[in-house]
């Protein structure tokens, strides 16, 4: 089992930024992936952006491409996003997942999920 703890989210004015972090621990040495997804009310969870736990490889929703990064500290087994330029359509609850495998975009493929941390943008 691998849990992970999201933290981070917040009221921020639109154009600021915030930073999210995840914390996995248990069975971490059997992740391969991680992701952040979104959930805005009414409306379906969406891929966000992704990371190969080593770091080589990252992948991110066209919809944020530009405005976030996604980054691990594998020290610390955590995960960050950072979200510059935040927009009105940003507001969401955020969560992290782990994935065994490398299919980023598809939600189903990550075992395990955090509770989700708020992130809520005001225009």
């Amino acid at each position: 089992q691998v849990q992970l703890v999201e933290s981070g989210g917040g009221l921020v004015q639109a154009g600021g930024s915030l930073k999210l972090a995840c914390a996995a621990s248990g069975r971490t040495s059997s992740t391969n992936a991680m992701g952040w997804f979104r959930q805005a009310p009414g409306k379906e969870r969406e891929f966000v952006a992704a990371i190969i736990w080593s770091g080589s490889i990252t992948n991110y929703a066209d919809s944020v491409k530009g405005r976030f990064t996604i980054s691990r500290d594998s020290a610390k087994n955590t995960v960050y996003l950072q979200m510059n330029s935040l927009k009105s359509e940003d507001t969401a609850v955020y969560y992290c997942a782990a994935s065994t495998t490398w299919r980023p975009k598809i939600s189903a493929t990550y075992e395990y999920w955090g509770q989700g941390t708020q992130v809520t943008v005001s225009s």
